[in-house]
C-alpha cells in the first residue's frame, strides 16, 4: 500500500480513557478469534461513536495487529475533517460505485499498523450502495490481509445502513450515551443488530462522569465504562 495519510488526533491525553479503550480491547479479543470484522453503531448521532472506533483501532495496533477501520457512513461523514487530513481522499462511496478498485481507497496511516478506508463522496443512495455485493466482496477481501475490521457506521435507530453492514460482520457493539438512550431505545436497536444474524457482542456506555458515578446494571446486562466524551 503506497497511498499514505497523517491523521491528527484533537484528543487530549485522559488515563480513565485510554484505560477504557485497553478494557474494551481485551474484551474483543476474548470473543473468540473467529471474530474478526465488527461493525459500531449508536442509537442516535453525536453519541461519541466514530470517536471509539478510531481510538480502538489504535489500541489494536499498538499491540501488533493489522486494523483497518472502515467509515461507512456514506451519508455525512466527518472522519477526514475531524483528524485534519487536509487533502482529498477517496474512500468507500467511490469504491462501491465502481470507479477504483479496494487498493485504490486504503490508506496507510501514521499510527503502527492502522489503515483506513474513508467514506468518501457522500451520494444520494446511501442504502442501496451498501446492499451492492461489492460491500461484501471488500469484506472478504480485507479479511485476507487485516487481523481485525472495525465498521463505522450511521446510528441505526432510524437509518438501515448498519444493519446492512452487520450481515457481513462477526459482531457488533452499541455505544450508548448515558442519560441520552432510553433502555427501551437500545433494546429496539440491539433487536435490530441481530435480526441481521450479526453477533451482538455488547454496549459501550459513553459520557459516563466517573467523578460522580460507577454505572453499573441499569441497562440490565450492559456493562459501561466512560470512554468518548
Amino acid at each position: 500500500m503506497e497511498q499514505k495519510v497523517k491523521m491528527n488526533d484533537p484528543r487530549k491525553t485522559d488515563f480513565m480513557y485510554e484505560e477504557a479503550i485497553k478494557t474494551l480491547r481485551t474484551n474483543i479479543q476474548f470473543t473468540g478469534r473467529n471474530v474478526k470484522c465488527i461493525v459500531l453503531t449508536s442509537c442516535f448521532p453525536n453519541e461519541g461513536k466514530s470517536d471509539i472506533a478510531f481510538q480502538l483501532a489504535k489500541e489494536i495496533g499498538n499491540i501488533g495487529k493489522r486494523v483497518i477501520l472502515v467509515d461507512a457512513d456514506i451519508r455525512k461523514s466527518t472522519f477526514a475533517s475531524r483528524y485534519r487530513i487536509g487533502r482529498p481522499v477517496k474512500g468507500l462511496s467511490h469504491y462501491l460505485c465502481g470507479t477504483l478498485e479496494a487498493d485504490g481507497v486504503c490508506y496507510q496511516t501514521n499510527y503502527d499498523n492502522v489503515d483506513i478506508i474513508f467514506a468518501g463522496s457522500m451520494v444520494p443512495n446511501p442504502s442501496e450502495l451498501l446492499e451492492e455485493p461489492a460491500l461484501e466482496e471488500l469484506i472478504q477481501h480485507l479479511r485476507e490481509q487485516y487481523d481485525y475490521i472495525l465498521i463505522d457506521t450511521p446510528p441505526i435507530a432510524d437509518m438501515v445502513d448498519a444493519a446492512i453492514v452487520a450481515k457481513w460482520c462477526d459482531g457488533a457493539i452499541l455505544v450508548i450515551e448515558e442519560r441520552r438512550v432510553s433502555y427501551r431505545i437500545a433494546q429496539k436497536a440491539k433487536k435490530k443488530i441481530m435480526q441481521t444474524g450479526c453477533k451482538f457482542l455488547g454496549a459501550v456506555l459513553n459520557k459516563v462522569d466517573v467523578k460522580k458515578e460507577r454505572y453499573y446494571g441499569s441497562y440490565g446486562g450492559y456493562y459501561g465504562r466512560r470512554t468518548a466524551e
